[in-house]
């Protein structure tokens, strides 16, 4: 099995690199491609995430193309794990249109090259596409029930993507569905929000945040007033779905040959406040405020994940608790001594670490590297 990875070198790669390399060792040709933003946010970490890699790559994904692939030996690839994005709404905010051409166009790029390919060899392949529950939006899909509460939303439930980022996500679905045959399985997984500990941290992530200023400053403080509704999900369980999309069989059964699913867990559906709450229990003598007098955000609702539930064998499905991804978020902090009350202006902030690479001349207003 030969799999490429693009994004690799985000928050969520490592998880998923050591979760393939423990799936298919040492079997799988696993390979990775990036361009590298954020290779320097490491923690702790003894060893390079990338040392369970056959190879890694330094490339921008907009750059791909059939010579690109011929000329890295990728066309014989039988699975693509797209992670690749510019994942921080702010970021996105900015500059629309770039998080259209690196989260969007070319991902199905690739899928379209990975299709072509694939028919040339007579054989099968599989694209997994990392998406989100943002594009759920306020929530409201699916109908409110007799008290005038939001329902769950789930695959069926109507989508309103409100960020450029959510947005991109959806648009790359839509374009995916119809590349789907018996030649490319396509796996669009809606992930509930990241949180958890990491070899490439990210602190701009609600619980992490949360987690971060429990240990550094003993205070944490919610600028919203808590009452929104999130799903979360911890990386090591974002890792099984990814698993799991590669692995899924019995296509006419199960799931068919283009598949969107909700990734999480029944039990991960929380107020804002909650998770703060739980992140102060945690760590002693920590102060949680929560601003009730602000507007609360739309982005407010609960996931309905039955569809994975009945789809994945148990192995793939979360195993984490919410204490726990707690627990290790405040462990892994409290190791890692770069992290201290500076930290929203350090480089675990993906928005910071852009700008700083822009300001110091070694990326362009495009992201592209200057050489």
């Amino acid at each position: 099995m030969k799999i490429l990875i693009t994004g690799n070198m985000g928050y969520v790669g490592p998880a998923v690199i050591k979760r393939l390399r423990e799936e298919y060792s040492p079997k799988a040709e696993l390979i990775g491609l990036d361009t590298g933003y954020f290779a320097h946010s490491l923690t702790d970490s003894l060893v390079l995430p990338e040392t369970l890699l056959n190879q890694q790559i330094f490339a921008d994904v907009r750059d791909i193309d059939q010579d690109f692939l011929v000329d890295n030996d990728l066309t014989d690839l039988d699975a693509v794990v797209w992670l690749a994005a510019i994942s921080n709404d702010v970021m996105g905010e900015l500059n629309p249109d770039l998080t259209k051409q690196i989260n969007y166009l070319s991902a199905v790029n690739l899928a379209k090259l990975l299709k072509e390919n694939a028919q040339k060899l007579n054989k099968q392949v599989s694209f997994t596409f990392a998406s989100s529950c943002s594009v759920y939006g306020d929530g409201s899909g699916s109908g409110f029930d007799k008290d005038g509460n939001k329902l769950p939303v789930d695959e069926n439930s109507e989508v309103n993507p409100l960020t450029a980022y959510a947005k991109s996500k959806r648009e790359t679905e839509i374009a995916l569905e119809p590349l789907a045959d018996s030649t490319l399985k396509v796996t669009c997984l809606r992930f509930a929000t990241a949180c958890g500990m990491s070899d490439r941290l990210r602190l701009d992530l609600m619980l992490n945040d949360f987690a971060a200023g429990a240990v550094t400053e003993k205070e944490i403080t919610v600028l919203s007033d808590g009452s929104p509704w999130r799903p979360i999900i911890a990386t090591e369980d974002m890792a099984g779905g990814v698993a799991y999309a590669i692995q899924r069989s019995n296509l006419d059964e199960k799931g068919g040959d283009y598949l969107v699913v909700n990734i999480g867990s029944n039990d991960w559906n929380y107020q804002v406040k909650d998770f703060a709450n739980m992140c102060g229990e945690a760590v002693d003598r920590t102060k949680v405020s929560i601003n009730s007098a602000a507007e609360p955000d739309k982005r407010s609702y609960r996931v309905n994940f039955d569809k994975f539930t009945s789809l994945a064998d148990k192995k793939y499905l979360p195993q984490e608790t919410l204490q726990t991804a707690v627990e290790k978020l405040r462990d892994g902090i409290q190791n890692t001594p770069t992290i201290d009350t500076n930290y929203r202006t350090s480089k675990y902030m993906r928005i910071n670490t852009l700008k700083g690479h822009i300001k110091e001349g070694r990326i362009d207003q495009n992201l592209r590297w200057i050489r």
